[in-house]
């Protein structure tokens, strides 16, 4: 009889070897040895690597397309500010599949299910570098999106109670005032 819980354990499995050896870096039995179940009934619950790393990201990929329909309907300044929080709050709440998705980034935009990840993370970008869009703030709002990314899976010691407002500090630092 199978364990009924083998679905959500493949998924956290893959999350952890993600984030150890990246996507590419990660093998279908390397997933099953992890779960302790063989590759076969790991493809009975997925059609593939690539359908697992779909559904781990979904929900922040979710998020993510929500976030970008909430800042069209908003003014500039104050969808810099719902796109630095709501970024923050993103990435903090979905760290490890961050950390996947930032690890492996070129490969995945390949993926069917990524395609329009790039599409929002551009807008969302366009967003946090404001209409004057010179190179200057083209960088600062990409060292904004990589910085945040990149902060919130490498400080483990703080808590998400300190990290979040510090973080959301800082992106409003580098970036320049909106003209």
């Amino acid at each position: 009889m199978a364990r009924s819980n083998t679905r959500d354990e493949i998924l956290a499995a893959a999350a952890r070897q993600f984030a150890a050896a990246g996507f590419k870096g990660t093998s279908l039995h390397d997933i099953a040895v992890e779960v302790g179940c063989s590759k076969a009934a790991l493809l009975y619950h997925f059609d593939s690597k690539e359908a697992i790393l779909t559904e781990l990201c979904a929900p922040a990929i979710a998020e993510l397309a929500e976030l970008d329909t909430r800042l069209t309907a908003l003014g500039p300044e104050s969808a810099r500010v719902a796109a630095i929080e709501g970024f923050v709050d993103l990435v903090m709440r979905y760290r490890k599949e961050i950390q996947v998705i930032y690890g492996d980034l070129p490969a995945l935009l390949e993926q069917p299910a990524f395609q329009h990840v790039q599409l929002m993370t551009q807008r969302l970008q366009e967003c946090l570098a404001g209409s004057s869009a010179t190179l200057t703030t083209q960088v600062a709002a990409k060292i904004v999106l990589a910085g945040v990314s990149a902060t919130a899976f490498a400080c483990t010691d703080h808590s998400d109670e300190d990290l979040r407002p510090a973080l959301i500090e800082a992106a409003g630092r580098i970036l320049a005032p909106l003209e």
